[in-house]
């Protein structure tokens, strides 16, 4: 019987070896450049650990959603491009440009915010986002063409570099999709019409760079693959050729012989059909088991697979193991590799009718996390 760590109730294990390898799957893959989006503490993963797997993995760019997160990276010695996308209103860009962070600019106000972060000899690093078609952020055609005169001008005066033009795709289709793809290449030759040539178009993330190959652009921002998630409905991480870089597991808190109708958890949801043995999981939705799972979400453990019994609390959730030899201290995992006999995040993911994104990004900062490289 696996068992935690002596003293360790709950954890998440990180493979490092993993993310490093599922980079090196992209690149190989696509033909592309890599930025590793370590955004939300790295989806979970803790990000600077995920930036430095990614990197090692041949990564040539980190992404993040806002500056905080960029210049946490860079307090961490991180030293590689990183580039941050969304920002409040009113920002000012100066702590990011002292650092060399590469910003998302998607108003003309963001855009000349940037240049008046420029100072002596140091030109600000932007990239360019025009909205295709979700409905988000991004210069529309009319403010795009504006925007791309101003920024062709300020980087003439040395007051901007414009490393990229972005967007983002809504996967609702592969023809909405293609859809978008021909509004950003409209976009793009209108930049080079007055004089802008990026060395970086991005414009696919793990759905498109996997489904579209025409989408890939030389370049490609990938999230959730990079942690060994599918972003498919009906293929899974194997299927995909990636490795699940998160196992969250606990160990056995208690267990207790009740008789056939004993109330389980808040509000009795479940009574035991028969006599049984109960085991108490030391993760409840305070860690991110999303309550939504309640009665259905399922764990290992020693390889068999078990059903919540009854609310997900706060802190805990019981599972009934039947007659199964379960003791104090018994690992319990709750995803992980399902190659390995693991329930995948996946399968959280469809108990709690939600996606596999949310449930390792949800995992609470109580959850510790164990770096693993292999």
């Amino acid at each position: 019987m696996t068992r935690l760590p002596a003293g360790t109730m709950r954890e998440a294990v990180i493979d490092v070896g993993a993310i490093a390898d599922n980079v090196r799957h992209f690149r190989r893959l696509t033909g592309s450049e890599v930025i590793a989006v370590v955004k939300a503490d790295g989806y979970g993963h803790g990000a600077v650990r995920a930036a430095t797997a990614a990197l090692e993995g041949g990564a040539t760019r980190l992404g993040v959603a806002d500056i905080t997160e960029a210049l946490a990276l860079r307090r961490a010695g991180i030293r590689a491009p990183i580039m941050a996308w969304l920002h409040a209103p009113g920002a000012s860009f100066a702590e990011a440009a002292a650092q060399g962070i590469e910003l998302g600019i998607s108003t003309l106000e963001q855009l000349q915010a940037a240049a008046a972060a420029a100072s002596g000899e140091r030109s600000v690093a932007v990239h360019l986002k025009v909205e295709t078609g979700l409905s988000r952020n991004g210069l529309t055609p009319a403010d795009a063409r504006v925007a791309f005169a101003e920024a062709a001008r300020l980087e003439r005066i040395g007051k901007l570099r414009v490393i990229g033009i972005f967007s983002h795709l809504s996967n609702a289709s592969a023809d909405d999709d293609r859809a978008a793809l021909g509004r950003f290449e409209e976009a793009l030759g209108a930049a080079a019409s007055v004089g802008l040539a990026p060395p970086l178009r991005h414009l696919a993330a793990t759905h498109a760079a996997l489904a579209l190959p025409e989408t890939r652009l030389g370049c490609v921002r990938i999230g959730i693959g990079i942690y060994g998630l599918s972003p498919f409905a009906d293929r899974g991480s194997a299927e995909l050729g990636l490795r699940p870089a998160m196992t969250l597991r606990a160990a056995v808190a208690n267990v207790r012989r009740v008789p056939a109708g004993t109330g389980v958890s808040y509000g009795y949801d479940y009574r035991t059909p028969r006599e049984t043995t109960l085991a108490l999981v030391p993760l409840g939705y305070a860690d991110g088991v999303p309550r939504q799972a309640s009665g259905k979400g399922r764990v290992s453990i020693a390889g068999r697979r078990f059903t919540v019994a009854g609310r997900i609390a706060m802190d805990q959730f019981v599972v009934d193991v039947g007659d199964a030899p379960v003791a104090i201290g018994d690992e319990v995992v709750l995803f992980g590799d399902p190659t390995l006999g693991a329930p995948a995040a996946d399968e959280w993911a469809a108990a709690a009718d939600t996606i596999n994104y949310e449930i390792v990004t949800r995992i609470g900062a109580r959850v510790p996390r164990r770096q693993v490289d292999g």
